[in-house]
């Protein structure tokens, strides 16, 4: 078997890629048939009574047991097979490999929650993450591969000469991987822990053991035979509970192409709800207790002092009568989550009011789902200004995901991996493809549960809400939770407190389906979130280990001590990322997001013009990698309240034309565009051999390197 997948040191030659290409989909063939009757067993056994744990242990373990089994049959320690599987993984499957990799956490758990919170703006997300494949295509994937280094730090090194730019390749890949990484660990913790039961950071650690055992043995070699697995696990489990919601909805098994009738029901659905009588009394309610939260917060230490002072009433009260346990027990807890000084007391009440003004808007908060942009272009000044920074928010974000979904190193790590420059563009189409399937079915799945919770949750009464409601609470009370406000015993939609994270793996429960659904989804999610956390944990310990430790450190080191250190700085970046992810730091698409621009400013601009500039100089690449990315990470820090809390920064928010921190990269990408074109015209031009090497890649007319 282990032949299968390749053996140390093998040459690629036509026939020996085609017998190679046979066994693969001999391989493949038995695996899918395989999985499908494993799904099928675990079905028929729930029907006769197997536990929903048991199901879900089954799920982990079988999955991460399969991943495991294809690392340990893959494990080499050779350098080309380590890091680059051997330059022969045929077109279709890289671009499975390279779907499954680039199918993140954020793609299978949050793409459709985003779409389902911020309707059209979501789609930002699907095009620009689409679009930055076309950019691939076009300009960076084919002339890589002609170079034919190892990492993208690599042709840095190579193209512009020198350890500086190589050096500086290596941090910003570090610094976008690790970024990128530790929301798919985070990713992983919230699945597994949904699986098992167990708590969130013993699942973070759970997960991790199939991540490792996969990266750290085989290197590239097992994380793509690994991620073409996890690419069949992923894509079936987000075909079929919407396939099945659209039938149970609508009759037609194409969720597709009823995309736009269930939009339609859902905006009559949004018009009703907006004044219905229960939804405006569950608004008034959020909207007295903002303006409650809103005078404690004129003086927090005195209005702390008399919540503290009337609860310890409360509490000697209710023991002097002698009280139900049950209502002394909940005062005393009212009493002892009391913000600990008046700092606490301000951060928590200013939290409390902004979700409770939120929650006094119609729908929840969010905007009706069909709506381009907020604001109003005809409406005042305030209404005029809104809309023109959501439409330039839209473009911005649009922009940073296209840009930095061609720079991000362990995507373009992937068209390494083909054996010629002709499979490299063909594998960029299969990506394409692959990724498309799931791109074009995430509105539709936002459409229908919303659908769904619109017009069968809603109105229902609370002591028959569906188990996966409270299920869910108690995994992550953030995540979802739902309370009577009102105290009419009914659900209103305002209600419901919920995050995005958790409605593509919830989508079964809502739908109706068997339990073994909901686990096959879950274990799609990890499969997503374990795939990407594989190559961007092996571009980090690649990072250091190849471009930093034998490019610039020891070029004599031998290739099994190089592919042994790169394996235990993978073993100690992994814990570094879960510790970060047990921290819980932001929202899953916020630290996707912010990876895309770190990449995006740092190695764009450098990547594009040094394929297709060849007078662009090693220093001028430097610099305007160095500023580029120093921006974009200025603006985040300054304006995400996350990163200000973590550097300090306590001075007001301003933003930069009303432009998100989740789009930086759209400041940083210009700086070093202009920088490198304006320090390469009055720098010495780079050597003759740099530059008849650029003229040799971008002519395809020129026998390929």
């Amino acid at each position: 078997m282990a032949g299968i997948f390749g053996a140390d040191g093998s040459v690629a030659t036509a026939e020996s890629n085609r017998a190679f290409k046979a066994n693969l989909n001999k391989v493949y063939t038995w695996y899918v048939g395989g999985f499908l009757a494993f799904v099928l067993v675990l079905a028929v056994l729930e029907f006769m009574g197997l536990p929903r744990r048991w199901i879900g242990y089954t799920f982990l373990l079988a999955t991460i047991g399969l991943y495991a089994g294809i690392g340990i049959m893959s494990r080499t320690s050779d350098a080309a097979e380590y890091y680059v599987a051997g330059r022969r993984v045929p077109a279709v499957y890289n671009g499975m490999a390279t779907g499954a990799d680039w199918m993140s956490a954020a793609s299978f758990i949050g793409m459709a929650g985003t779409l389902y919170l911020t309707g059209y703006s979501g789609l930002a997300f699907i095009m620009g993450w689409t679009g930055g494949y076309c950019l691939v295509a076009l300009f960076l994937a084919p002339y890589l591969r002609k170079f034919g280094q190892f990492t993208i730090p690599d042709f840095l090194g190579e193209r512009y000469g020198g350890n500086l730019p190589r050096f500086l390749g290596i941090c910003a890949a570090i610094l976008c991987s690790f970024t990128y990484v530790v929301a798919q660990i985070y990713g992983v913790g919230l699945i597994t822990s949904r699986l098992t039961g167990v708590a969130f950071e013993l699942g973070i650690f759970l997960g991790l053991g199939g991540i490792l055992v996969c990266s750290f043995l085989g290197g590239m070699r097992a994380v793509t035979w690994t991620q073409v697995a996890q690419y069949i696990v992923l894509i079936v489990a987000y075909l079929i509970p919407v396939v099945w919601l659209s039938v149970k909805q609508t009759s037609v098994p194409v969720p597709q192409a009823i995309y736009g009738a269930q939009l339609q029901k859902v905006t009559e659905a949004e018009r009703r709800l907006a004044n219905d009588p229960k939804e405006l009394e569950v608004r008034q309610i959020f909207s007295q207790r903002s303006a409650a939260l809103a005078e404690k917060l004129k003086d927090p230490a005195a209005a702390l002092a008399a919540d503290r002072d009337a609860l310890t009433k409360r509490v000697s009260d209710l023991r002097a009568s002698n009280a139900p346990a049950a209502e002394l027990d909940a005062a005393e807890r009212e009493l002892a989550a009391l913000p600990k000084d008046p700092d606490a007391a301000r951060r928590a009440w200013t939290s409390a009011k902004t979700a409770a003004d939120n929650k006094a808007k119609p729908l929840n908060g969010m905007p009706p789902h069909a709506q381009q942009f907020s604001g109003n272009p005809d409406g005042d000044a305030a209404a005029q200004k809104t809309f023109n920074e959501s439409r330039r928010n839209f473009l911005a974000l649009i922009f940073c995901l296209m840009v930095g979904t061609a720079a991000l190193p362990h995507i373009l790590m992937r068209y390494y991996t083909t054996p010629s420059v002709r499979e490299a563009r063909e594998s960029v189409s299969w990506s394409l493809f692959f990724i498309f399937l799931l791109y074009f079915t995430a509105p539709a799945l936002a459409v229908l549960v919303k659908y769904e919770v619109f017009n069968v949750l809603v109105g229902t009464p609370f002591d028959q809400l569906p188990n996966w409601i409270n299920a869910w609470n108690r995994v992550d009370p953030s995540l979802l939770s739902v309370t009577d406000v009102n105290r009419d015993g009914v659900f209103q939609l305002n209600e419901m407190s919920i995050g995005g994270d958790i409605i593509v793996l919830a989508t079964p429960e809502i739908g109706g389906l068997p339990y073994v659904i909901s686990g096959l989804v879950a274990a799609g999610g990890l499969a997503a979130a374990l795939s990407t956390a594989d190559g961007l944990l092996l571009t980090i310990a690649n990072a250091l280990s190849h471009d930093l430790y034998y490019k610039m450190l020891d070029p004599n080191a031998s290739t099994a001590r190089r592919v042994t250190i790169s394996k235990v700085l993978l073993l100690i970046v992994a814990l570094c990322a879960a510790y970060v992810a047990a921290q819980k730091p932001a929202d899953i698409l916020f630290l996707v997001s912010a990876a895309f621009s770190f990449a995006a400013a740092a190695f764009f601009p450098a990547l594009v013009l040094g394929i297709f500039w060849k007078r662009a100089t090693g220093i001028a690449a430097s610099l305007g990698m160095a500023l580029g990315l120093g921006v974009t990470f200025y603006y985040m820090v300054t304006t995400q309240p996350w990163l200000r809390g973590i550097f300090g920064v306590t001075g007001p928010i301003e933003l930069w034309w009303g432009i998100q921190p989740i789009s930086a990269g759209l400041f940083g990408v210009p700086v070093g565009f202009a920088v490198i074109i304006l320090v390469s015209l009055i720098t010495p031009a780079p050597s003759a051999r740099v530059q008849e090497l650029v003229e040799h890649v971008r002519y395809p007319n020129l026998k390929a390197a």
